[in-house]
């Protein structure tokens, strides 16, 4: 495993070894000559990589940041529409060259995939409906006849499986949604992540988010790429270390109300 799949390492000595081993490699090669990086994105999280379904336009922190990326390194950046379930096969097939929309540094996918030094970091948050009389506060979810929806392939979806006692996983893959499933009661709450969450509370006015008691499984968030190409590896961790030092992280994080959880 690289020393990049470490996150606790110090990002600068991390990169430093990677740069100092890496031979350019067959992606960073590709991305120079033809002066493209292929971005992978799930077009449907708020804040992060969203597309607006009226104007199709795409926004959120990855957004700018892949922008940010293509400036970097004097190439064009194309979108990939990706997700959390078909990102590692969407790298390791080639369909994009690097994932850029706040992947979970789960085992499973540290496994199969090379991560940078993370940006950002995130609880879990519930969200039930303000109508709800079976979730009431955080306590009130493990527990018998309670039907908790996660999205299938995020990093709730196994967390939740190992945390979750007495009550019910309910997993949700497109078209359906967990907002649908809630709203329709057929879920009593879902599980989501801070920028999620924000969706949320921005759009829905019979949303109520449910903070843990205490932290619960909080993950940090990367960019991923395959692995084996060590050289662009370091390309993309080194331009990580480079927006947190120059303030582009921050300020992009600020313009979508995730300031709070960035990494520094």
């Amino acid at each position: 495993m690289s020393c990049l799949n470490r996150w606790s390492v110090a990002a600068g000595l991390c990169t430093a070894l990677v740069a100092t081993s890496a031979a350019a490699g067959p992606v960073l090669d590709r991305v120079q000559g033809q002066a493209l990086a292929k971005v992978c994105i799930w077009p449907d999280y708020y804040g992060v990589t969203y597309r607006h379904p009226r104007t199709q336009e795409l926004a959120g922190i990855d957004i700018e940041l892949s922008a940010e990326l293509g400036r970097d390194l004097k190439v064009k950046v194309e979108y990939v529409e990706s997700s959390f379930a078909t990102l590692i096969e969407d790298l390791r097939q080639d369909r994009c060259d690097v994932a850029m929309f706040a992947v979970g540094m789960l085992p499973q996918r540290m496994e199969k995939l090379a991560f940078t030094q993370p940006y950002m970091q995130s609880d879990i948050y519930a969200v039930t409906t303000k109508s709800n009389v079976v979730v009431k506060q955080w306590a009130d979810i493990d527990k018998p006849g309670v039907m908790v929806a996660v999205q299938a392939g995020t990093f709730m979806e196994p967390i939740m499986a190992q945390r979750l006692k007495s009550a019910t996983l309910v997993k949700i893959s497109p078209p359906a949604t967990r907002e649908r499933e809630l709203v329709a009661g057929r879920v009593d709450v879902f599980m989501t992540d801070y920028p999620y969450s924000r969706r949320l509370l921005d759009n829905a006015d019979w949303a109520r988010l449910i903070e843990p008691s205490e932290p619960f499984s909080v993950l940090p968030y990367a960019y991923a790429v395959k692995q084996g190409d060590a050289a662009w590896l370091a390309a993309v961790d080194a331009f990580v270390s480079r927006i947190k030092a120059d303030g582009r992280l921050l300020r992009a994080a600020g313009h979508h109300g995730l300031k709070s959880i960035v990494v520094r």
